[in-house]
């Protein structure tokens, strides 16, 4: 890969983490000058590896991979790679720890959500679990939603112990940095791919927007906020209390 030196100014640690699987090479006026390559070893310290040097991020945000791939070459980094990455519409996201609000957020809910199917054919599930979305059957993205509902666990489990449908119901979190991906990107896959509900959880603003979605359209939408009771439009006996599920 060639990047301009003004490119490696505003996003060094992108290319930094890049550089621990290829090659970078820095431009200046058209001529290479400079290079940045991955090593076995750091020098001096015979026992540090390069996979323990590249940078962590700080949010809970989408790192772009820095090019567009093909499923297979997201498959090859997946099954080589500890990291939590997820691969939408042909581009390779990188994903760092969530901070604390979207986890509080995130347990009360699924532990509500637990409680709700409990004993019942709908099983809820939590992130890290790779789901298959395919607008086409060569158009495949996998995401990693942070709570799912999935209503045909047994009848869609492959040999391989991966869940191979799409759940019934999805639940995403927001964070300040990947808001526009979880509201934009995020919602045109689940409605092109047979969810049928989507819920976006605002932590900041305390409200949360449910979709419904039906023949790739958005049949309704509610916003609930402080004090009222969400309720699923697929699921009768799905409510939460909003005030249950952030922190005061």
């Amino acid at each position: 890969m060639i990047i301009t030196s003004t490119e490696l100014q505003n996003n060094f640690g992108k290319y930094l983490l890049l550089a621990v699987k290829e090659d970078i090479f820095i431009s200046r006026n058209g001529t290479v000058i400079a290079k940045l390559s991955p090593i076995s070893e750091v020098e001096g310290h015979p026992g540090l590896m390069r996979e323990t040097v590249y940078e962590k991020q700080e949010d809970y945000s989408y790192i772009g991979y820095g090019k567009t791939a093909s499923f297979e070459e997201f498959m090859k980094l997946r099954n080589n790679t500890d990291e939590r990455i997820e691969y939408i519409d042909g581009q390779i996201y990188f994903l760092a720890s969530p901070k604390r609000a979207h986890q509080a957020a995130l347990v009360e809910l699924f532990g509500i959500f637990y409680n709700t199917f409990k004993g019942k054919k709908c099983k809820p599930m939590v992130a890290p679990f790779d789901i298959e979305m395919k607008r086409t059957p060569e158009n495949i993205s996998m995401v990693q939603p942070d709570l799912m509902i999935i209503c045909d666990l047994e009848e869609k489990l492959g040999d391989d112990d991966y869940y191979k449908g799409v759940p019934d119901l999805i639940v995403e979190i927001l964070s300040k940095s990947t808001q526009m991906v979880d509201i934009v990107k995020k919602l045109d896959l689940y409605l092109a791919c047979g969810v049928r509900e989507y819920w976006i959880v605002n932590p900041w603003n305390q409200e949360v927007t449910v979709y419904q979605f039906k023949e790739s359209t958005i049949q309704s939408s509610k916003t609930f906020k402080t004090n009222e009771t969400i309720q699923s439009f697929i699921f009768d006996d799905l409510a939460v209390e909003l005030n249950d599920i952030f922190e005061r």
